[in-house]
């Protein structure tokens, strides 16, 4: 017996469906060929049955398809194929026109039903009309008013506004993106997606803008044969075929609302795929499960409607209005039964959250504690209140977890360093909804967030236009609201830039690294990048450590880099640097401006503008003249004997300069001399902390430099 076919994970690529699929393109050429054929060759009626039905099959899936997505830009092909299926009905309105007025006088002779025209539009005549041609009359121009009047007209306005908020929304949206990717958030790719899906969505929404006027137009066109159908159909019935008024207008009257309806029918289904395509919001599920998951998420509200519907029906019975009391009692006993099943499973739920909360907290008692390991002193912590847990916590998502992984990954390609692995701890003395960043058990920063909010970002005259909490970044000092996931649309048409609380404590999290790499630079993280480098340049490294410098002294000197945030990375060059000038001088700081000098093509790459120009803050030559007579070299290094009222002034005239760089936008640089920037680092580094120092020595080739301001007593 042989065995069973193996199950495969698709389609069979073999299938003759599919090799047809292969070739849409010239599918779909042929197509809008044939509809321009159709106006002008006669269709047998059996085909035009065909089409017609044809025509309804592609509406009710275009309908479904709608509901199914999440996010309008998973039918980006809507707009187009919106034009097509107008184009479509008009052509068969057009040939169901010419069957009519020439063959819609035939009848048979038995039933004296017409048969001209085919066997579809004139049974959905009767059906529709039910014998009174008014009442077919007054059906086709309710159904063309509520086309024209409620959906098209809601579904444009909808595509308008949504094209003009997405494209006030770009440049926020960009620069969101842009500061994922800074912060580690995205690779390079994953933010080339989303730029891309924010273009995809700005013409998205002006292409259905335009495609709504077509359906406008298909709309009053349908009202526009039918009269001809009607009007001419009489008149030839009369004048060609000797049939009387009544009979002509019977005859006639019945196939022109029979085609009328089987026309507007899949139109009236088009037009609200359009309002709902362009009205959903980005969701992560379609639409019957948003709308299951956010009713049913409210037991409450079934309560109170359950209410409504019983003292409705109590009146009823009473006889107080005339109400019928049998629906709203069989209603109002479905809500509260519904309620009540709502209600027992969220109790449920949080039962057994608790339950195994407890559990995991009495085997954690349990277990011996080692003090050793409470003695330890992790490079990285962070404590979270009782409200973030979900972060942190694995049987929850964990979330934060990943973005940990993320952030240690862009570090190490900014940084060139080894982050090392985050402590992550719950501190029930913090606020619900607070954490604490800790390097080496110290606290060094700190915020608040609130989970499932989005935190936005933007000019405190838009975000007066949300309604949420007020609140500050905690990363960058900017002005910010919490607000509910219903208000992120709002947010984003606004302007506004849009970050989950994960995002909101990574982007923290990862400047804190940044700020602290020096710290987190140790003897073994430094050994560690040392045994790499050893592996593909023994040379390199032989000739450092240890015949030249000892491995505390090169820590030193990358201690110095990365906390002027000077990428580490092309290791191999900073030890052949060292190994060049460790004859002059083993002090780490001359050390650290030899390797600068070595680097300056990456550290001004970090500074430069689109057109290779560093803007940059100059020194008055008296000022870099008395700060050189104020240092003093000794054994154990340099240092600045300054004057405190001279050094106090000297930061004043630094900080009005650097405060009128940051008004205009522009990254403050301060250039000054190689033998006075060490000394100036240390003089500003505890007020400036992150302002850029360069020496005119660190200016790379081809780069240009743009003095906007002298710093002056």
């Amino acid at each position: 017996m042989a065995p069973p076919p193996a199950a495969t994970a698709g389609p069979n690529p073999d299938h003759p469906l599919m090799k047809l699929l292969k070739m849409s393109d010239v599918m779909v050429a042929f197509l809008v060929l044939g509809i321009i054929m159709m106006l002008i060759i006669p269709l047998p009626p059996w085909f035009l049955d065909m089409l017609l039905v044809l025509n309804i099959a592609g509406s009710i899936i275009t309908i479904l398809i709608s509901i199914t997505i999440s996010e309008p830009l998973q039918f980006a092909v809507f707009p187009t194929l919106l034009l097509v299926a107008t184009l479509f009905r008009l052509a068969l309105d057009v040939s169901a026109t010419r069957m009519i007025l020439l063959y819609g006088w035939m009848k048979d002779p038995v039933t004296k039903d017409p048969i001209g025209a085919g066997h579809l539009i004139p049974a959905f005549g009767r059906v529709v009309v039910g014998g009174n041609l008014i009442v077919g009359f007054i059906m086709f121009i309710i159904l063309i008013l509520i086309q024209i009047m409620v959906i098209t007209n809601g579904a444009e306005r909808i595509a308008q506004v949504a094209a003009r908020f997405t494209l006030d929304a770009m440049p926020g949206k960009q620069m969101a993106i842009d500061a994922d990717l800074h912060s580690g958030l995205l690779d390079a790719e994953q933010a080339k997606l989303k730029r891309r899906n924010i273009e995809r969505e700005a013409d998205f929404y002006g292409s259905m803008d335009g495609a709504g006027k077509f359906v406008k137009g298909d709309a009053m066109a349908a009202i526009v044969i039918m009269v001809v159908n009607v009007v001419g159909g009489i008149l030839i019935g009369i004048l060609y075929h000797h049939m009387s008024a009544f009979d002509a207008l019977n005859t006639f009257a019945i196939l022109s609302i029979g085609n009328g309806l089987i026309t507007t029918l899949p139109a009236f289904l088009m037009s609200t795929s359009m309002g709902m395509v362009v009205s959903r919001a980005a969701s992560d599920s379609n639409l019957g499960s948003d709308m299951a998951q956010q009713i049913t998420a409210q037991p409450e509200a079934l309560k109170m409607a359950s209410g409504a519907m019983f003292l409705l029906g109590g009146l009823g019975l009473a006889g107080l209005f005339a109400f019928p009391p049998a629906p709203f009692f069989v209603l109002g006993g479905a809500m509260f039964y519904a309620q009540r099943v709502l209600t027992t499973k969220t109790e449920v739920v949080q039962e057994v959250a608790e339950v195994q909360a407890q559990e995991q907290k009495k085997q954690e008692a349990k277990k011996p504690e080692s003090v050793v390991q409470l003695m330890q002193v992790d490079p990285i912590s962070l404590e979270v209140g009782r409200g973030l847990l979900g972060l942190v916590d694995p049987n929850q998502g964990a979330k934060l977890l990943e973005r940990v992984t993320s952030i240690r990954r862009h570090i190490a390609l900014e940084m060139g360093i080894v982050v090392p692995g985050v402590r992550f701890r719950d501190n029930l003395q913090l606020k619900p909804n607070a954490y604490v960043i800790k390097i080496k058990d110290i606290e060094v920063a700190q915020g608040e967030v609130q989970v499932n909010q989005f935190l936005a970002i933007g000019p405190e005259e838009k975000l007066k236009n949300l309604r949420g909490t007020k609140t500050v970044d905690p990363t960058y000092g900017m002005p910010g609201v919490w607000i509910s996931p219903e208000q992120r649309g709002d947010a984003e048409r606004l302007g506004c830039m849009i970050f989950d609380p994960v995002s909101v404590v990574a982007t923290q999290l990862t400047e804190v690294v940044r700020a602290h790499a020096n710290d987190l630079l140790g003897r073994q993280e430094v050994q560690a990048l040392i045994d790499t480098i050893k592996k593909t340049h023994p040379a390199v490294v032989k000739e450092v450590i240890p015949d030249a410098l000892s491995l505390g002294e090169v820590q030193k000197v990358l201690q110095n880099l990365v906390k002027e945030r000077v990428s580490i990375r092309d290791l191999v060059s900073i030890l052949e640097t060292m190994a060049d000038n460790v004859h002059m001088t083993k002090d780490p700081e001359m050390l650290t401006e030899f390797v600068r000098v070595s680097l300056s093509r990456t550290i001004c790459k970090e500074y430069m503008n689109n057109e290779g120009t560093i803007n940059v803050i100059t020194l008055d030559p008296q000022i870099e003249q008395t700060i050189q007579q104020a240092i003093h070299r000794s054994e154990t290094g340099s240092f600045l004997n300054l004057d405190p009222n001279m050094g106090q002034e000297i930061l004043q005239a630094i900080a009005a300069q650097v405060q009128t760089l940051q008004e205009r936008g522009l990254q403050p640089v301060l250039l000054t001399s190689p033998p006075v920037r060490p000394a100036l680092r240390k003089l500003v580094e505890r007020s400036f902390p992150n302002l850029v120092l360069l020496s005119w020595n660190e200016i790379a080739p081809k780069v240009n430099v743009n003095s906007v301001a002298m710093v002056t007593m």
